[in-house]
Formats: structure tokens, C-alpha cells, sequence
């Protein structure tokens, strides 16, 4: 019996029926048995904020982090905001890499994909996310799919 891997996968956008969410349900539907693609909801962490880097920090942060560490592998999955990543997954990914030093995201391999109704897509923001990988040394996977 082949190992399940676990991914799990970041949502840009907090929209209920956002075009990235329905994309995240769809994946997860049609992955084969080997990958468990779990959507990390990210809408509820506070806003990054490093006086909270106490003993005693917020506990959706806690939870948030414990779950990346467990990931096998990230999937980012996001919309573009004015030629960039929404602040939300920005947020999320900043929660993630801290405290210096003891970053969740290190050595993990990440996945991007995202759509928009534009001409460019989401392009920017997956240039974004691929420039974040060096910093958080993470490995960038290519997917091969193209959406038209």
C-alpha cells in the first residue's frame, strides 16, 4: 500500500464562491488516492503582528502552524489583487514563517495555481509566490496544467 501524502492548500480568497475555491474542491475531488488535499482555512488568524510572538501566542496562530508543519506539501490556490497576492494569504504566509528561524514552510514543497477573469490571469501573483519559495526555502513543483 502507496503512502498518502498530505497537502495542504491555501485559498487567496475568502469569497464563499470564489473562482480559486471551486478550483481547491475541484482538485480535491480528482485526486488520486495518494494525495489528501485539505483546505486550510486562513480568513480567521489575526493580522501578522510581532508583539504577539509571546510565550503565549494567539492560538489560531498555534493551530495554523501545527497544521503547516504536518503538510507534506502546500498548494497555493489564489485570485490576483492588484498585480499581487491578496493580503490574506500574504498574512497567512507571513504567521507561518515565524519566529525567525523556525519557519513551518521550510524545506516543504509548494504548488501554485490560480484564475482570474483578466487578460493576465494571475500570472503576478504566481511570480509573487515563486519569489517568496527562495526566502521561506521552499520547493517550487510545476504543475503542467494550463486553464482556458
Amino acid at each position: 500500500m502507496s503512502a498518502v501524502h498530505d497537502v495542504a492548500v491555501l485559498i487567496g480568497s475568502l469569497r464563499k464562491e470564489s473562482f480559486s475555491r471551486k478550483i481547491a474542491l475541484a482538485l480535491a475531488e480528482l485526486a488520486p488516492p495518494s494525495l489528501k488535499l485539505d483546505i486550510v482555512e486562513i480568513g480567521n488568524l489575526p493580522h501578522y503582528n510581532q508583539d504577539l510572538e509571546t510565550a503565549s501566542p494567539p492560538a489560531e496562530w498555534v493551530a495554523y502552524r501545527d497544521r503547516m508543519r504536518r503538510a507534506d506539501a502546500v498548494l497555493f490556490v489564489t485570485p490576483e489583487y492588484n498585480h499581487g497576492i491578496p493580503a490574506v494569504l500574504k498574512n497567512a504566509i507571513d504567521w507561518a514563517s515565524r519566529p525567525v528561524g523556525d519557519s513551518a514552510w521550510n524545506g516543504k514543497p509548494m504548488a501554485i495555481m490560480g484564475a482570474a477573469n483578466a487578460q493576465g490571469g494571475t500570472v503576478r501573483a504566481q511570480t509573487q509566490l515563486r519569489m517568496y519559495a527562495v526566502p521561506l526555502n521552499m520547493y517550487v513543483l510545476r504543475l503542467g496544467l494550463a486553464l482556458k
